[in-house]
């Protein structure tokens, strides 16, 4: 079992920055493989990036690529999420997740492959 807690979320302007941290309790982090999604009002939820439990390799959606970097701090039981050149279509509710799941291809896009989630936090981008 693992406890995820999101923070960092705010309001800021089209072409600024944000940092989320995803602060993890409980069984061994570096075990989970950690991603970042995101829901708009009214949307399904979004895949943004995912990161792994071994190598540290990240995986981005297309969306995001370039302007978004997921990082992680075993140490710290931290993943984080750099967020730049922020566009008002990046608002809306980032959620953290983990899972202990081997997540070849297409598989790290499914929330339903995630076990564990935070709570969220709101980003909201104003232009």
């Amino acid at each position: 079992q693992v406890q995820l807690v999101e923070s960092g979320g705010g309001l800021v302007q089209a072409g600024g920055s944000l940092r989320l941290s995803c602060a993890a309790s409980g069984r061994t982090f570096s075990s989970y493989g950690m991603a970042w999604f995101r829901q708009a009002p009214g949307k399904e939820r979004e895949y943004v990036g995912y990161i792994s439990k071994s190598s540290g390799t990240q995986y981005y959606a297309d969306s995001v690529k370039g302007r978004f970097t997921i990082s992680r701090d075993n140490a710290k039981n931290t993943v984080y999420l750099q967020m730049n050149s922020l566009k008002a279509e990046d608002t809306g509710v980032y959620y953290c997740a983990a899972t202990t799941a081997i997540m070849l291809g297409s598989m790290k896009t499914n929330p339903d492959g995630y076990a564990y989630w935070g709570q969220g936090t709101q980003v909201t981008v104003s232009s």
